[in-house]
């Protein structure tokens, strides 16, 4: 009966949310506590709900002062140079955008981290995604895939976790996978590439100089209007006066406003430029090496770069207010989440579910098991969080693995599979950060990153059986 309510219970949060019936904060609480009554247990809702807020608190520490931290240093000016390098190369081609953005995110996950990576990724992909009107689920969904591959690096997380689960070395699991993970990240890019031609050609090809002239004319109907009801008239704006292409001087200046990120923004901090570039280098190296709790290394540059940056305690508040919807959407989000997965295991549906899932494989697949534990790591890591699949599951399937003379090895390899879709469950808070950031509703995220995510993961295992790794 648990096992049926558990399945019941994702699914009907996943219809309602891709119907749009439910927004997701109000679907991941109330949900689980409707299923948590039907499972006869009500009375512990609070205990649950408290064990999940407990366990994830930490997590939404973290996102709070990383998106502080992030959307200050998108204030201060640090990533203006990505995203006019991103523009030099995408001449305002959707192909060469949809490309950069797998590229960009795949470089920017280097760090293991899945909420920096979307942070900084939608922070210089979606001004450009805006102006040329392209769709932002193709940039959501290609920045989670990309990330998903290369989540699986070994401070990631997932590596780790089946390292531990099954008491191998991490370098053991990871490094032979490097070929099928290159595999599914070469897939990434190829998937990318063709997103990019169906999106150039819904909109076509326009010059930089093209898309300039479309919105210097936009802006001056907007102007006659102003005047027409009343207005002046008399003061100019920056397209009514001069042209685009008129030199490279003019031409940099074009290619600044194309990024929507004003180059002459109050809160540009030129001379401290450098100095911002260290502490994101350094905040980066301590998070790999682990020097402390990510959290705390948040809390902590976040309130350095505010106090450096912006030494004025007005103007600190006037930043924190600034992104406060941001912080506000996602941890939120984050704490609702924790209701969801607090009744999950608290109710012990999780336990039942995976056991359910190992009761049903044929006897006959046991000297398969690798490809089994790999085709399951798709739905399971996508319903149930990393934790549960890595220390609840994985354990169980190499045990049945093992009785048919396959390794662990092997088996903690395959389990790894399913990351380019788990990257997009629902469960996964660093998820909220990339949707809400590109203003994009979890539910057109899912139906269309859903298909792609769980090819990629089959081009990965497909690989990894192709080289003998699996």
């Amino acid at each position: 009966m648990l096992t049926i309510l558990g399945f019941a219970m994702i699914a009907t949060f996943l219809v309602l949310i891709m119907m749009k019936k439910m927004s997701p904060i109000a679907a991941l609480v109330l949900i689980p506590a409707l299923f948590c009554v039907f499972v006869g247990k009500g009375a512990k809702l609070g205990d649950y709900v408290i064990d999940g807020v407990t366990s994830l608190a930490p997590t939404a520490a973290m996102l709070m002062f990383a998106i502080v931290y992030f959307g200050v240093m998108i204030d201060v000016g640090l990533f203006d140079p990505i995203v006019r390098g991103i523009l030099k190369f995408a001449k305002a081609d959707p192909m060469r955008i949809v490309v950069g953005t797998a590229i960009l995110a795949s470089i920017v996950s280097l760090d293991g981290d899945g909420s920096t990576t979307f942070m900084i990724t939608v922070s210089a992909m979606y001004p450009l995604y805006k102006r040329l009107k392209m769709s932002l689920v193709v940039m959501t969904g290609v920045a989670a895939m990309a990330n998903g591959v290369m989540n699986t690096l070994p401070w990631g997380g997932p590596t780790a976790r089946a390292a531990t689960a099954l008491k191998l070395d991490a370098s053991d699991i990871f490094v032979p996978m490097i070929p099928a993970l290159a595999v599914g990240l070469l897939g990434v890019f190829v998937l990318s590439y063709f997103l990019g031609l169906r999106e150039r050609k819904r909109l076509g090809v326009l010059t930089l100089d093209e898309v300039l002239v479309e919105e210097k004319v936009e802006e001056k109907e907007s102007e006659t209007v102003l005047v027409g009801a009343g207005g002046s008239g008399d003061s100019k704006t920056p397209a009514a006066s001069g042209g685009a292409g008129s030199g490279t001087d003019a031409e940099d200046d074009e290619e600044e406003r194309f990024t929507v990120l004003d180059p002459n923004r109050a809160t540009l901090r030129p001379k401290l430029y450098w100095f911002n570039a260290l502490v994101t280098a350094t905040l980066l190296t301590a998070m790999i090496m682990e020097w402390l709790p990510i959290p705390v290394l948040f809390i902590l540059g976040a309130a350095l770069v505010l106090t450096v940056n912006f030494p004025h305690i007005p103007d600190q508040k006037a930043r924190l207010a600034a992104h406060a919807d941001n912080v506000l959407n996602v941890s939120g989000m984050v704490f609702a989440a924790a209701v969801f997965t607090g009744v999950l295991q608290g109710t012990g549906m999780v336990d039942h579910m995976a056991r359910w899932m190992v009761d049903v494989i044929p006897e006959g697949m046991g000297p398969h098991m690798a490809l089994v534990t790999g085709l399951l790591s798709l739905p399971l890591t996508y319903f149930m969080s990393n934790d549960g699949f890595y220390f609840g599951v994985l354990p169980v399937l190499a045990e049945a693995g093992a009785a048919h003379g396959v390794s662990p090895l092997e088996m903690a390899r395959a389990s790894l599979v399913g990351q380019p879709l788990h990257m997009s469950s629902p469960l996964v808070p660093a998820v909220y950060v990339l949707v809400g950031m590109a203003k994009v509703e979890f539910g057109d995220h899912t139906k269309f990153v859903v298909k792609w995510a769980a090819l990629t993961c089959l081009i990965i295992l497909a690989a990894g059986m192709l080289f003998g790794i699996i």
